[in-house]
């Protein structure tokens, strides 16, 4: 306990009892720790607002990763197809000869 807490301890302890008093500081300690953790998550969100993600920010992430998937897959068709027209141009000059 800090003196503060003892002093108040004391008073109260005279006024409802020992063991009142003992309940009544450790029921105020739980919540201004609790509100002092609140306090505490609040400014680190506060502070930390523009690096969270929104559920926007989620998505166009998400629709992203979709959008590179879908490049790949037609950059693939892309060199598959000039790879089969490569080959049709090669066995018709071999063809030609």
């Amino acid at each position: 306990m800090i003196v503060s807490e003892i002093k108040l301890y004391e008073l109260l302890k005279a006024k409802i009892g020992e063991q009142e008093a003992e309940a009544f500081i450790q029921i105020l300690e739980t919540k201004v720790e609790k509100k002092f953790e609140e306090k505490k998550l609040e400014f680190v969100l506060e502070k930390d607002k523009d690096k969270l993600l929104t559920k926007s920010d989620a998505l166009s992430i998400f629709s992203t990763k979709e959008d590179i998937a879908n490049l790949k897959v037609d950059i693939i068709k892309w060199e598959v197809g000039t790879a089969i027209a490569i080959i049709g141009l090669v066995i018709a000059g071999v063809k030609l000869l």
